[in-house]
């Protein structure tokens, strides 16, 4: 499974792109069921979330959804933090 991240936005309006995959991880199967769970809280749609927030773009074998800051889900928050801090 491909997990990208691509966060936009805050004060300074820096992008920032990351992505793990996770085929032959022994974690694979926490990371499918979390991957899983994020997409099912998603938009199609970029949110407009709030001025100086940001906004994340989460792609998951070619399926993507859209949130922004505050609203993101439990799910959402924990992938992206981990795909932004363990991914290339």
């Amino acid at each position: 499974m491909r997990i990208q991240v691509t966060r936009t936005g805050g004060f300074a309006g820096i992008e920032r792109r990351a992505e793990v995959d996770t085929s032959g991880r022994p974690d694979a199967a926490e990371w499918q069921t979390l991957a899983e769970a994020a997409l099912a809280d998603g938009r199609g749609e970029p949110s407009l979330g709030v001025p100086d927030g940001f906004h994340y773009e989460i792609t998951v074998d070619g399926t993507t959804v859209h949130c922004a800051d505050p609203s993101l889900s439990p799910a959402q928050r924990t992938l992206v933090s981990r795909v932004l801090k363990e991914g290339a």
